[in-house]
């Protein structure tokens, strides 16, 4: 090893050593120094902050993110510096570093933003290539799962329970007009229907799934609508509704903030929209952070994001025959998002015109779902 690369190197571990120590002054000296904010040890990959996270110095963490150190760094084991944090019960570094990522997400976005509007590029042009991918694959129902050819699952019956709580949110009075985003096996449109809606319109654009819808009758449900086609090429022929759902398959986090900026337009207000919370679904710190930024994006169009912890118990059995997991808590956030009603409208909605790490407290990801 040259003489320069053993300098850095002892730098880098006198950096590492530092963190754990909660020493801001020799932190400051290193870094001045060239030390690697970004490095990781070798054997188990541990880094700066999620050094100083252990131990819970604020202030080390602080001089790290601010010196670019990454805050979702993973060790070999998959922890970020949120996880070590969050396992020592360093609850304020967690909410430190929380914060970091949602700062750095909504940054990153805005970036992203500028950049496809420099280069002409329309929001939903990268949608087109991405989806057709799942569109044009065979899929099949079989054992309380729809699976593509892949053997990745599209939805299973472990999520039954979760469908009836979102309906439940959704709908807490009959006679609302509701439209759900992607049927798949049709669990969250027999929860809806259980709450007698006055109107349901349900949006899907696989042919398999809408052969199966037609199928099994749903096409000749009183109030039932089906509008076979990306959403994305729909939502123009859609009106207003009292309770939106959306849980789409082969899309990403950039897709569903598209479809939030339709909200405005077709969430009436006092309305309630929910969707199935699979962002960052294996890192609840990376889970907190997504929540974070959709509560701050949905904000902007008046609309409140809570999230309700919801306790699942998902067993190994559960994903026999499935090529990968979507899922890996047992806990579930389950998003209400409620649409202010502006002071002229207080008379209510329904029924009329057109059919703890708790995130609330406290990469672009693709998922399942979203």
């Amino acid at each position: 090893m040259s003489i320069a690369k053993k300098a850095k190197v002892d730098l880098n571990n006198e950096l590492l050593a530092a963190s754990q120590h909660g020493n801001l002054s020799e932190v400051k000296r290193l870094i001045t120094a060239k030390a690697d904010v970004a490095h990781q040890e070798k054997d188990h990959g541990v880094s700066p902050m999620m050094a100083a996270a252990v131990g819970g110095h604020k202030e080390v963490v602080h001089e790290l993110l601010c010196n670019g150190a990454p805050w979702n760094a993973l060790d070999r084991k998959g922890y970020c510096a949120g996880d070590y944090a969050l396992r020592a019960g360093q609850s304020a570094v967690v909410d430190q570093i929380v914060n970091a990522g949602v700062s750095a997400e909504l940054l990153f976005a805005q970036i992203d933003k500028n950049n496809r509007k420099a280069q002409g590029i329309a929001s939903s042009d990268r949608v087109k290539v991405d989806s057709k991918e799942y569109i044009n694959r065979n899929v099949r129902y079989t054992s309380g799962k729809l699976l593509d050819q892949s053997q990745d699952a599209v939805m299973m019956e472990w999520e039954t329970p979760l469908m009836e709580a979102h309906a439940k949110i959704l709908c807490p009075k009959e006679n609302l007009d509701v439209l759900n985003i992607g049927f798949g096996m049709g669990i969250i449109d027999s929860a809806l229907q259980k709450h007698k809606p006055k109107s349901h319109t349900i949006v899907e654009v696989h042919r398999g799934v809408l052969k199966k819808m037609r199928e099994d009758g749903w096409d000749k449900k009183k109030g039932v609508t089906i509008v076979p086609g990306r959403w994305q090429d729909v939502m123009h022929e859609l009106g207003q509704f009292d309770a939106i759902f959306f849980d789409t398959y082969g899309e990403y986090y950039d897709d569903m903030r598209e479809f939030h900026s339709w909200l405005p337009r077709i969430l009436r207000p006092g309305g309630t929209y929910s969707f199935f919370n699979g962002l960052c679904p294996d890192n609840i710190v990376f889970q907190g952070v997504m929540c974070q930024v959709v509560q701050i994006e949905l904000a902007k169009f008046g609309i409140d994001a809570q999230f309700a912890e919801c306790d699942i118990n998902i067993g190994e059995k559960d994903w026999q025959g499935v090529n990968r997991k979507y899922f890996w808590s047992n806990t579930y956030y389950l998003p209400i998002c409620k649409r202010e009603v502006a002071k002229e409208s207080k008379s209510g909605t329904g029924g009329q015109g057109s059919r703890s790490i708790a995130p609330t407290s406290s990469t672009d990801t693709e998922e399942k779902k979203t």
